[in-house]
């Protein structure tokens, strides 16, 4: 069943101060990778034991997105404003999933809004799915906002995202860079997960893994390496930029990115040092000083863009770790968070994107691909590698 209202969605400020930024570089990639015809979404889904009423959530909703009113943004030529309705509370069939709703795969628009949604799915467990664009907010910007939900709903104050910052503000705070190389046109890499046409739907797998190691990333990315299909690879590590400040709450997309080179049959100590060494050197902010146009390793224009045919890839994989997952942030008095997980989206120029969380003593990894023949058995073969690699 699907809510409806008998009155016009509220926003989520008021008319006469509204939240307003300016769209970052960093957002304009994202606005290219959705002209494309690739949704660009974040999925976070939060399951547990107990329920979580409706009307509750859309009263938090409201809470947390005040306080937080980029959730409520809708382009305004170079600016985003937080005049658009506050994120909806769709409810869902007991037996809805991701792989059969059309909920989980439809697009959110950041002209119109909203540009974030809830769904809720009450059945043999209670289910939480919060979908926001990517074009606006991050990983870390979506989940203060579910913080901030849930805040709301155990009849906390919300802590708020009210800072407006862009990239700009960290490229300052970083200090001094080394200057990034030379930007040069990354060539394309034979697929590794499946062969021939693809489907437009995304295939999401998921893996508990039973560990909670360090060096996730390093560890996933040294088992991919041993099934390349040729002698190198490439990985895309998202970087928050907020470590840059810590004081500042967004809910912006501040996620720059780390492209590492890979070799077949990897160590995991040479990526996570080699990543290391990255950081320390913040080459995640010396890329920002890049032109996006002019400069994208990855495509220059829409036209580049679709040219990459799905056959072959600049980039093997991206990985991004969400670090640890209180499941009490996420719980109220009548609802227990046991689990939480993403759904990654495809990405034009990746062939596939893993995600990982660490919930207690677990690893939960998602990885999504695009949907062809062959892409689900070797799906399942690149998860138990990367379930035995993180659990050495």
């Amino acid at each position: 069943m699907t809510s409806t209202t008998t009155t016009p969605p509220t926003t989520a400020t008021t008319p006469s101060r509204p939240y307003t930024r300016r769209i970052s570089p960093i957002e304009r990639g994202y606005l290219n990778a959705a002209a494309t015809g690739t949704p660009q979404l974040i999925q976070m889904v939060i399951e547990g034991e107990g329920t979580l009423d409706p009307d509750a959530l859309r009263q938090a909703a409201r809470a947390a997105t005040l306080a937080s009113p980029g959730l409520a943004v809708r382009r305004r030529g170079a600016l985003w404003r937080a005049d658009g309705p506050v994120p909806e509370v769709v409810e869902l069939p007991a037996d809805a999933t991701p792989d059969t709703h059309p909920f989980f795969r439809r697009d959110l628009s950041v002209v119109t809004g909203p540009v974030c949604e809830l769904g809720l799915i009450q059945g043999q467990s209670t289910k939480l799915a919060v979908r926001a664009s990517h074009i606006v907010t991050d990983g870390r910007g979506l989940r203060q906002w579910i913080a901030d939900l849930f805040r709301s709903l155990r009849g906390e104050e919300p802590a708020g995202c009210p800072d407006t910052v862009d990239d700009g503000h960290f490229r300052t705070m970083a200090g001094p860079v080394h200057p990034a190389p030379a930007a040069t046109r990354l060539t394309g890499l034979p697929a590794v997960v499946g062969r021939g046409p693809a489907g437009e739907r995304p295939l999401w797998l998921r893996r508990r893994v039973a560990a909670v190691p360090s060096g996730v990333t390093a560890r996933a990315a040294a088992a991919l390496s041993r099934h390349l299909a040729t002698e190198e690879g490439r990985l895309i590590v998202p970087v928050d930029l907020r470590r840059h400040d810590p004081t500042v709450r967004s809910t912006a997309n501040l996620t720059s990115q780390l492209v590492l080179g890979l070799h077949r049959d990897d160590s995991w100590k040479r990526i996570h040092s080699t990543l290391v060494r990255a950081l320390i050197a913040k080459d995640e902010v010396a890329a920002l000083e890049r032109d996006f146009l002019r400069d994208n390793p990855f495509a220059n224009n829409l036209s580049e863009a679709r040219e990459l045919d799905g056959s072959r890839f600049p980039c093997t994989a991206i990985i991004s770790d969400h670090g640890e997952v209180d499941p009490r942030t996420y719980s109220t008095p009548a609802f227990r968070a046991t689990s939480f997980a993403t759904l990654p989206m495809l990405v034009p120029y990746a062939e596939m994107f893993l995600s990982a969380c660490r919930v207690g003593v677990t690893t939960e990894l998602t990885l999504s691909c695009r949907n062809r023949p062959g892409a689900r058995e070797k799906a399942e073969e690149l998860l138990t590698d990367m379930a035995e690699a993180l659990g050495q």
